[in-house]
């Protein structure tokens, strides 16, 4: 793996993330004109808020508008989208490099083929994406264990990553309530996916996301980082989804297991040894008195293989596989009801979530966590596509590995929708116990976050 100075990544992504703000913000000027209120509606839903990484919980990038500017159309059966990620983060008081700044930047280009479409074969479908990542110690900078910027999970280094993310092939049978996926995936989208849409049978009641935060715990739990792939260490496995009724679901899972044993398998090929991770997951969602939606899922996941870990004081202590539960859960909790333009039920509402998760290691960072938080849907009358929402995570830090018990972390955010696909996010972290050291002093962060979606 390559790396360059920081002052070439930070000086390539701060450029990059000022040009694209820029035109971004161009855009919206533009689409505000009288021309372009003339202009037809766009044939594509205009998304009305994102995650704060949608690379770690969204199996198909972006909106598709680069395959549709190549001529792709939605009949073509070929999707070509992406994302691009970039972020500015400042230390302004405490951690362990006080008043530090890091860029990170991610950029994730993908192709999904409809092979119903193109080859007749009915409910098939292959996908292929690739991924470049930049970043730098942004969460080490702070003494952040969980990690409060989840585009950085590097373990404090400077990373220049080139790979392949994902290369599946996907199947849907029994009527479309059985899918089949193998190959190269991020299992954080099928399992322990707190963000992701909370759906309804009306598409209107829709929660478009259910929270933009940019920590790492809402992509990762904290007492299942490390073994789980995810952003961006991807792996190779099988998954299997079975609707069991219009409303609930099971979906099991068993993948290649070495990236518990320090292997980075976002650049490795396939392995096949003692290490395995399988996980399993259950869930319903509903619609209370017809206009509030919700969800709740509940987990297991066991991982093999010899697992060790060397303590402050040089001893190791090791363990033969480790297994954890975990449940979330979302419900939209508040709406003014209102259906103005038939885009959207709710025009303002506010949501609510819930993770937990426990594991039985001894080597793994975290050993419990607990997070909850809020989001605000076109609180503002004037910004109805914007979000805002607040966060907390606690979790418990392995006593083999750390000096502190725990570390607990707050973010609130505002999330600005540009024009469509492009989003801006500006959000403060505050860490009063910061897990690295017990002699780092609570940290105080800032953060800009340009998404950009096509």
């Amino acid at each position: 793996m390559s790396t360059m100075p920081h002052e070439t990544i930070s000086t390539h992504i701060a450029v990059a993330l000022l040009a694209g703000l820029s035109g971004a913000l161009s855009a919206s000027l533009a689409a505000q004109s009288p021309e372009s209120a003339a202009s037809p509606a766009p044939t594509h839903p205009v998304l009305d808020s994102v995650s704060g990484n949608p690379a770690a919980d969204n199996i198909v990038p972006g909106t598709g508008f680069l395959g549709r500017s190549l001529g792709f159309d939605e009949d073509s059966g070929l999707r070509v989208g992406g994302l691009w990620l970039a972020d500015t983060n400042g230390l302004l008081s405490g951690g362990e490099v006080p008043g530090a700044w890091s860029f990170n930047s991610m950029l994730l280009l993908g192709v999904n083929v409809d092979a119903e479409r193109l080859l007749n074969l009915r409910g098939a479908s292959f996908a292929v994406q690739f991924m470049q990542v930049d970043t730098q110690p942004t969460n080490a900078q702070a003494g952040s264990v969980q990690g409060y910027n989840s585009l950085d999970a590097s373990a404090g280094t400077v990373m220049d990553r080139s790979q392949l993310y994902q290369a599946w092939y996907s199947q849907d049978l029994c009527d479309d309530k059985v899918h089949v996926r193998v190959g190269k995936q991020v299992p954080t989208y099928d399992f322990a996916n707190v963000s992701r849409p909370v759906s309804a049978s009306d598409v209107l009641l829709m929660i478009p996301a259910v929270t933009g935060l940019l920590y790492t715990p809402i992509y990762d739990f904290p007492s299942m980082l490390g073994p789980i792939g995810g952003y961006y260490n991807s792996v190779y496995g099988v998954s299997v989804g079975v609707e069991t009724t219009d409303h609930s679901y099971v979906r099991v899972g068993i993948y290649d297991g070495n990236l518990a044993d320090g292997v980075q398998t976002g650049v490795t090929g396939p392995t096949f040894n003692q290490y395995t991770y399988s996980i399993a997951e259950v869930g319903l969602d509903w619609v209370l008195d017809a206009e509030y939606p919700g969800e709740f899922g509940i987990g297991a996941w066991y991982q093999t293989g010899a697992l060790e870990v060397t303590t402050a004081t040089g001893d190791v202590v090791s363990q033969d596989g480790t297994g954890g539960v975990y449940f979330f859960g979302g419900q939209r909790v508040w709406s003014n009801g209102e259906r103005d333009d038939g885009r959207s039920a709710h025009e303002q509402s506010i949501s609510a979530f819930v993770q937990y998760g426990i594991n039985n290691s001894t080597t793994m960072l975290m050993t419990q966590s607990v997070g909850g938080g809020l989001t605000g849907f076109g609180l503002v009358p004037s910004r109805p596509r914007d979000s805002a929402g607040v966060g907390a995570s606690l979790a418990w830090l392995n006593p083999n590995i750390f000096d502190r018990s725990s570390e607990l972390m707050f973010q609130c955010y505002y999330q600005f929708h540009i024009t469509d696909g492009v989003f801006f996010q500006p959000a403060l972290t505050y860490i009063p116990t910061p897990g690295a050291s017990p002699r780092v002093n609570d940290s105080l962060a800032i953060s800009f976050r340009l998404t950009t979606l096509f």
